[in-house]
C-alpha cells in the first residue's frame, strides 16, 4: 500500500519563503505537490518542475484548480533557468528544492527504487535512459565499486561489486538486495539493512543526482531576484555537503582576508547572505513522518550581486 506523501520540514520552508500574493516561486521538485499546495495557499504564483512524468500527470488537477497560478514543467531542475527563459520569465522571488527520491517513487514497487517492494531493477526518475539493471549488468567491476564507494559510502564496495558481477544478470530489486546481503552478512535483527547503501549509490548514479543538484543550485542563483529566497532540503550527507559548500562559497564565508595586507584586493560581493544553519525536523515531525528523520534544510537570501559565471 502506498503511504501518503508528507512534505518534510514544510512549516520551516514556508516560514523562510513567506509566500504571498505577487510572489513568484519555483518548486524545483514538485513530487506530490506538498510544497506547491502550501505556496499557492499563501497566494504565490508557482512554477513547478519534475522530471518524473507520473508527477506531472498526477498534478494536472491542481493546475486546473488554481487557474493560472500554477504551471507544471516536465524538466530536470537543472533546466529551470532555460525553461523559465523559454516562457518569458527572467527572475523569481524564491526557489525551493527537496532533493532525492520521493515517497511515491519509493512506494511504487514497479519503479524499482527500493527493496521493500520487489520490482524491476529500474530506479529512473525520468523513466528514460539507462536503468539500474543496465548499469549493474554491463559495467565492469571497478566502475561498480567506485559508484558504491562514492555515492553509497560503502566501505566494502569491492566485495559487493564482485558479488554483483558474479550474480549477473540481475533483474529485480529483490535479487540485488539478496546479493548484497550475502556479500556483507545480514541478520534479520540488524538495525539497518546493508543493501541500503548500494541502493542509494546506484540510484544516485542512474539519475546523476549530485550533478543535478550542483547544476540546480547554479540555476537557482541565476534566476533569483535581489532579496529572493533559496531553500533546499536534503536527505543525506553527500547532498547536504554540496549545499553547505555552495552557500559558503556564494556568501564569501571563510574567505581569507589579511589585516596585515592593506593593499589586498577584496573578494567579490556575496551572492547570498543570511545563510541559515542546518535546520532539522523536530521529534514531533519525526514521529508523524519517520522519513523526515535524515532531512536537513538550509536557506539563504539572494543579493543584488551578479550571478557567478558558473551560474550563467
Amino acid at each position: 500500500m502506498t503511504e501518503p506523501h508528507i512534505p518534510v520540514l514544510l512549516d520551516e520552508v514556508i516560514a523562510a519563503i513567506d509566500p504571498r500574493a505577487g510572489l513568484s516561486v519555483v518548486d524545483a521538485t514538485f513530487g506530490a505537490g506538498g510544497y506547491t499546495a502550501a505556496l499557492l495557499s499563501g497566494g504565490a504564483r508557482v512554477y513547478a518542475f519534475d522530471r518524473d512524468p507520473n508527477a506531472i500527470r498526477d498534478g494536472a488537477a491542481m493546475v486546473t484548480d488554481h487557474g493560472g497560478q500554477l504551471s507544471l514543467h516536465q524538466e530536470r531542475f537543472s533546466e529551470m533557468r532555460v525553461e523559465l527563459d523559454r516562457i518569458g520569465v527572467e527572475q523569481v522571488d524564491a526557489v525551493v528544492m527537496d532533493i532525492g527520491v520521493s515517497s511515491m517513487q519509493l512506494d511504487q514497487g514497479e519503479r524499482g527504487f527500493a527493496f521493500s517492494n520487489d520490482g524491476p531493477l529500474d530506479m529512473r526518475m525520468s523513466q528514460s535512459g539507462e536503468t539500474a539493471a543496465d548499469f549493474l549488468n554491463t559495467a565492469d567491476e571497478a566502475a561498480i565499486a567506485d559508484v558504491l564507494y562514492e555515492y553509497g559510502e560503502e566501505r566494502q564496495s569491492r566485495r559487493v561489486a564482485r558479488a554483483i558481477v558474479a550474480a549477473r544478470p540481475l533483474e529485480t530489486t529483490g535479487e540485488l538486495a539478496r546479493v548484497v546481503r550475502r556479500a556483507l552478512g545480514h541478520k534479520p535483527h540488524d538495525k539497518k539493512d546493508p543493501a541500503t547503501r548500494t541502493f542509494q549509490a546506484v540510484r544516485i548514479h542512474v539519475n546523476d543526482e549530485l550533478g543535478e543538484l550542483r547544476a540546480g543550485l547554479a540555476a537557482a542563483e541565476a534566476i533569483l531576484k535581489d532579496g529572493g529566497v533559496l531553500a533546499v532540503v536534503s536527505f543525506h550527507s553527500l547532498e547536504d555537503r554540496i549545499v553547505k559548500r555552495f552557500l559558503k562559497e556564494a556568501s564569501g564565508a571563510g574567505r581569507a582576508v589579511s589585516r596585515h595586507l592593506p593593499g589586498e584586493i577584496p573578494g567579490p560581493d556575496p551572492v547570498f547572505v543570511k545563510v541559515s544553519k542546518a535546520i532539522r525536523p523536530s521529534e514531533a515531525e519525526i514521529e508523524r513522518n519517520p522519513r523526515s528523520r535524515s532531512s536537513t534544510l538550509r536557506h539563504a537570501i539572494r543579493t543584488a550581486a551578479p550571478a557567478r559565471e558558473a551560474a550563467l
